[in-house]
Formats: C-alpha cells, structure tokens, sequence
C-alpha cells in the first residue's frame, strides 16, 4: 500500500467532527485551498469538535491555575473583555502604565519619554561642545580655525583689489 493509500484509511476511519478538524489544521494557511479551509472550519464549529491542536505561548498557564476572577466569561474569553490581536501583553508583575519606563501598554513610547531624550542627547551634544574647547586641543582647533579665516578674509581682501585695479585700467 503508497502513503497516500494509508493516509486515506487512517482518515475514513476518524468521525466526521475530527475528520473535519483534520482538514480545517492541514488547509490553514493555504491560499488556494482558503474555500475548503472555510468550510473545513465552519464543519468543525458546527459539529462542536475543538481542534486537538491549540496554539497558545509556553508561558500560558494550565487552566487548573488561574483564579475564579480569570475564569472565562459568558463569551468565553477570560475576563470576557474585547480580544485584540498583535498586541504585546506584558508578563504578570510588570507595572503597565506610562509610568513603565515611558511606554505605554501596547509598547509604544510616550512623547513625554521621546522629548525627555532628545533633550538629554540636546544637553550632552552642548556640554560635550563646551568641554572640547576648553581642553588644549579643542583651543589648538579654535586657534587654527580663528588662522584660516583671517588668511581667507586677507585673500579676499587681495582679489577684490585686484579686480578693483583692473577697472580703471
């Protein structure tokens, strides 16, 4: 008997609600098979057979630990609130608010925490500029700069008499 034989038995045998969650978890993803994924599904969640297979993170405890507050609500979802997805959670223990080193709960920084920076980068970038120049080096590149623009300032001087002396002749 070929695989695709085997493979065939072993699914006649499953009951239909199995069968149905079988094919819902092998079409998922599949962009050309997104009709028989559809109904695939909607067969699963008629003849009320959750998926064997649950796609939760490891950090997620067994529903033995959580507290009567955090049982499942009349929506089935704990606290029975909105569900929102790609959304950040932070771990339990980590303080949420914008207090929570300038982000907020969705991980975004608060402006207050972007101004707070630009502000400290602003005031370093100052103070670093004043510190170069009272060193003996940053005063050599003063002195040299201070150099360079009095011979371009002479030069200029030159050229415009030069020219200067050409207009009359």
């Amino acid at each position: 008997m070929s695989d695709a034989q085997e493979i065939v038995a072993l699914l006649a045998q499953l009951p239909d609600a199995e069968f149905a969650a079988v094919v819902a978890a092998a079409s998922d993803g599949r962009a050309g098979l997104a009709a028989l994924h559809a109904v695939a599904q909607s067969l699963t969640d008629t003849l009320g057979h959750a998926p064997d297979v649950i796609d939760v993170t490891p950090d997620t405890l067994p529903v033995e630990s959580y507290s009567q507050s955090e049982t499942a609500g009349v929506s089935g979802q704990v606290g029975a609130g909105p569900v929102a997805t790609g959304i950040p959670v932070p771990p339990a223990g980590i303080p949420t608010g914008p207090a929570a080193g300038g982000y907020t709960s969705a991980g975004v920084p608060t402006f207050e925490s972007v101004r707070d920076k630009v502000e400290q980068r602003y005031g370093t970038s100052q103070g670093m500029g004043e510190l170069d120049r009272q060193t003996p080096v940053g005063r050599s590149v003063e002195e040299q700069w201070d150099a360079r623009a009095k011979a371009a300032r002479e030069r200029l001087d030159q050229i415009r008499k030069s020219m200067h002396g050409n207009d009359s002749e």
